[in-house]
C-alpha cells in the first residue's frame, strides 16, 4: 500500500511539475508574441516613416525643378483664369451685367468660346443670380440673357444632384433634380426660340438636361442634329455628346468609342476632336475594374490614338484655348505608357492647374496627379 502511495506521489508531482512547465512556456510564448507584436509595431512605424520622408524629399526635388507643390496646385480650374474672365466674374456679382452681356456677345460666332464665356456667367448666378434678373429685367428677349438665364437653371440642378454615384444620392435629391432641369428644359427652349437661327449653343445647353433627364437615344440625335446642322465640329457639343453615349448615362462603351471614333475622323487639324477617343478610353478603364492601367493604355489601338492626338495638338499651336484638356488626359495616358519624358512636357504645361479630366474622376485629385508626375518627372530627370 504504502508502495502504491509512493508511486501515485511520484505520479501527482510529475504531472504538477509538467502542468507548470507547461504554464511556463505559454506564458512565455505569449510574452514573446507581444514581443513580436511590438517589434513589428515598430517597424511598420519606421518603414512608413521612411517611405514618408523619401516621399518628401522626391516631392520637394520636384519643387526644386520648378514644378508646383501639392498645396499650390488648383482643383477647381483646368488652366489659368482668363484675366478678362475674372474681371467681368467680378463685376457681374458687382451687379454689372452690362459688361457680362458685352462679354458674351464678343464671342460672336466662335460657338466654342461662347459656350466658354456662357458657363462661367452661370455657374456664378448659380450663385447669386440678382444680376442676372436685372439683365433680364431690363432686355426682355434678350437671346443672350435668355441663354445665360438657362444654363444658370441646369447648374442649378445638378449642383442639387452633386457628382456623387445614384446610391450615394437621396431619392429627395433626384426629385428636386428633375423638377429643376424640367424648369430648365422651359428655359432652353425659350432660349432656342429667341437664338440666332445660326447659333447652336442653347441646343449645347440643352445637353445636360438629356442625360438627367433621360432623352431617349431617338430624341438625343434629334437634339444633336439641330447642333451640328449649325456647327458640326464644336469640341464643346461633341465632349458632351460622348458623355451621352457612355455607359454611365444612356449608351455603352461600344457606342461611345464608334462616336468618338467617328468624331474624331471628321475634324480637321487643330480642332482638338482626336481627344474624344482618349476620353471613350479613359471613360471605359475607368468603369471597368478589370481594365487594368498598366497593360490597358498600352494597347496598340490607344497608342495610335495618343500619336493622333499629339499631331491635332501640334496642329493646334501651344496658345489654343482648349489645348489644357487635350494635355491633360495626353499627360495622364503618356504616363501609362511609359513615354515618360513626353508626358513631361505636357506636365510642363498644365502644371498647377489640376480641375480637369482625368484627375477629377479620382476622390483624390492632387494624389493621382502628384503620382504620375512626380514619378514620370523622376525618370527622366534620373536619365539626364
Amino acid at each position: 500500500m504504502m508502495i502504491a502511495l509512493a508511486v501515485f506521489g511520484v505520479l501527482l508531482l510529475a504531472g504538477a511539475v509538467w502542468f507548470l512547465r507547461g504554464v511556463y512556456y505559454i506564458r512565455k510564448a505569449r510574452a514573446l508574441e507581444a514581443e513580436i507584436g511590438t517589434l513589428n509595431a515598430r517597424t511598420t512605424a519606421v518603414e512608413a516613416e521612411t517611405e514618408a520622408r523619401e516621399e518628401a524629399e522626391k516631392a520637394a526635388a520636384v519643387v526644386a525643378l520648378g514644378f508646383v507643390a501639392e498645396a499650390d496646385l488648383d482643383t477647381e480650374n483646368a488652366a489659368p483664369v482668363p484675366a478678362e474672365r475674372a474681371a467681368v466674374l467680378e463685376a457681374a456679382r458687382a451687379g454689372d451685367w452690362q459688361t457680362a452681356a458685352a462679354y458674351v456677345e464678343a464671342a460672336g460666332q466662335d460657338w466654342q468660346e461662347r459656350m466658354e464665356r456662357v458657363r462661367p456667367l452661370a455657374e456664378a448666378a448659380a450663385e447669386d443670380d440678382a444680376w442676372l434678373l436685372a439683365w433680364l429685367t431690363a432686355r426682355p428677349g434678350d437671346p443672350t440673357a435668355a441663354l445665360v438665364n438657362a444654363d444658370t437653371g441646369v447648374q442649378v440642378a445638378w449642383n442639387v444632384r452633386g457628382s456623387k454615384g445614384s446610391r450615394h444620392t437621396s431619392q429627395e435629391q433626384f426629385r428636386i433634380f428633375h423638377e429643376l432641369l424640367a424648369k430648365a428644359q422651359a428655359d432652353t427652349h425659350e432660349a432656342q426660340r429667341l437664338a440666332d437661327p445660326a447659333d447652336p449653343t442653347p441646343y449645347m445647353v440643352e445637353q445636360p438636361i438629356a442625360f438627367g433627364l433621360g432623352y431617349s437615344h431617338e430624341r438625343y440625335r434629334e437634339l444633336w442634329e439641330e447642333i451640328t446642322r449649325r456647327a458640326p465640329r464644336v469640341l464643346w457639343a461633341h465632349y458632351s455628346a460622348l458623355q451621352y453615349w457612355c455607359r454611365k448615362w444612356h449608351g455603352s462603351h461600344d457606342l461611345a468609342l464608334g462616336f468618338a471614333r467617328a468624331s474624331a475622323a471628321a475634324g480637321r487639324p487643330g480642332e482638338l476632336l482626336s481627344l474624344l477617343p482618349l476620353v471613350a478610353y479613359f471613360e471605359r478603364q475607368t468603369y471597368e475594374e478589370d481594365l487594368s492601367v498598366d497593360t490597358y493604355f498600352k494597347e496598340p489601338e490607344i497608342l495610335a490614338a495618343v500619336d493622333a492626338a499629339l499631331a491635332d495638338l501640334a496642329a493646334a499651336g501651344a496658345d489654343h484655348p482648349q489645348a489644357p484638356l487635350m494635355r491633360h488626359m495626353l499627360a495622364f495616358l503618356l504616363f501609362w505608357q511609359d513615354r515618360d519624358a513626353e508626358a513631361v512636357e505636357q506636365f510642363r504645361y498644365i502644371d498647377g492647374y489640376i480641375g480637369a479630366m482625368p484627375w477629377s474622376y479620382s476622390g483624390n485629385p492632387k494624389q493621382r496627379y502628384l503620382y504620375a508626375r512626380d514619378f514620370a518627372v523622376g525618370l527622366v530627370t534620373a536619365d539626364d
